[in-house]
């Protein structure tokens, strides 16, 4: 939602900059990603957006499920965002603070879809050849996916590259068809 990435971006920013003055990209990778998990369930988001619950009382349920894996800061930027009425903004502030993350890192995460299993000489080639197109250090995450037939799906940040067997066949039927 491009209202949330508006509001979500100087938290970010913020938690970003917080993050990098205390060396601690880790910590807050790892807080964020719990409070944005908190705040994308169901339930909490039922209770973030009542209106028979006062702005301290949604805190407070955001800190009991997170507080033991938060640290001060962390709590605190809790705060801040329950007094500013931001908490729902929590998945999109965790999504802009890891591309600041991976670009000061110099890092990408790619998601590969595979039609079969994936040997480590196989996704150690393939983190090689992204590499040297992207420019940077590339972590791949991969998945089976039978119905391609054959071949491979990459999607790294905005760029998808598709080249399953599904995805060629899909190709020559909109050829065929003009």
């Amino acid at each position: 939602m491009a209202e949330f990435t508006t509001v979500a971006r100087p938290y970010a920013k913020a938690a970003f900059e917080h993050a990098m003055a205390a060396n601690a990209l880790a910590n807050w990778s790892d807080m964020l990603s719990l409070m944005s998990a908190v705040a994308d369930d169901k339930q909490m988001q039922d209770l973030l957006t009542s209106p028979h619950l006062t702005r301290e009382q949604q805190r407070d349920a955001m800190l009991n499920v997170c507080a033991d894996k938060l640290d001060a800061q962390g709590q605190n930027f809790v705060k801040l965002l329950s007094e500013n009425h931001r908490l729902l903004a929590l998945p999109k502030i965790a999504e802009i603070f890891e591309h600041l993350k991976s670009e000061f890192e110099k890092t990408v995460d790619a998601h590969v879809i595979s039609a079969a299993e994936l040997t480590v000489e196989q996704q150690e080639k393939l983190k090689q050849k992204l590499a040297t197109k992207l420019g940077r250090q590339v972590n791949i995450d991969v998945t089976i996916d039978n119905s391609l037939l054959g071949g491979l799906v990459i999607e790294a940040e905005d760029m998808v590259i598709d080249g399953s067997v599904r995805g060629k066949l899909a190709k020559l039927s909109e050829t065929l068809k003009v």
